[in-house]
Formats: C-alpha cells, sequence, structure tokens
C-alpha cells in the first residue's frame, strides 16, 4: 500500500503541486505589493531630490525642465508597477488552476483506492 501512495505518477501529481503552489503563493505577494506600490508610491521615484544646481548656485535647469523630469519619473515608477501588477496577476491566474486540477487528481485517486483494514487473526 505504502508503494501505491509513492508511485512514480504519485510523486509526479505532488511535485508539480508543490511547485505550483509555491508559484501561487510568490505571484499573491507580488499582486499585494503592486497595489501597496500604486496605492503609496515612491515620494523619490525619480531619485532625483533637490532641483540640480552649477558652480555658482544658479539652478542648472529650468523650472519646467524638472517639472518635467519628475513627471517622467512617477510616470515610469507607476509603469513599473503596472507591469509588476499584471505579471504577477497572470502568474496566479495560470499556477492556481493548475495546482487545483492536479490536487484533484491526487484526491480523486486516493479516495478510489480501497483502505485495507489490518488482519484480525479470528
Amino acid at each position: 500500500m505504502a508503494q501505491d501512495r509513492w508511485s512514480l505518477r504519485n510523486i509526479y501529481l505532488y511535485l508539480v503541486c508543490l511547485i505550483t503552489l509555491i508559484m501561487v503563493i510568490v505571484g499573491t505577494v507580488g499582486v499585494v505589493r503592486g497595489v501597496v506600490e500604486l496605492a503609496y508610491p515612491d515620494p523619490y521615484a525619480g531619485g532625483f531630490g533637490e532641483r540640480p544646481v552649477d558652480a555658482k548656485g544658479e539652478p542648472a535647469i529650468s523650472e519646467e525642465e524638472w517639472e518635467l523630469q519628475q513627471n517622467l519619473a512617477r510616470e515610469s515608477s507607476r509603469r513599473y508597477a503596472i507591469l509588476q501588477l499584471v505579471g504577477n496577476g497572470a502568474l496566479v491566474l495560470i499556477a492556481g488552476p493548475l495546482y487545483v486540477y492536479h490536487w484533484r487528481k491526487i484526491e480523486v485517486e486516493h479516495a478510489e483506492k480501497p483502505q485495507s483494514t489490518p488482519a484480525t487473526g479470528v
């Protein structure tokens, strides 16, 4: 009976379940992180900090150029967060059903096998 439980087919099914379960967990963590990144973006997304100045202490770039750079940095950060969210969501949507399918195969095979009882010797 123990050999039936650890047949090559069952080992395959358990390994697929393990791998897809890990994928679902990693994808879910990524989705949560992406949602948080969109809701609470990094205030220093551009990494610029303060407006740069030249050697004389004058602004090195115009105010309009500075605002344009800051907006581009924020949009780039937002785009990256959305791409992460979509990628991790796809991971969950693909790995989740694969996990459920293989786990049900294990349950069905386990339920179909008759449970043997030890001989009582009566």
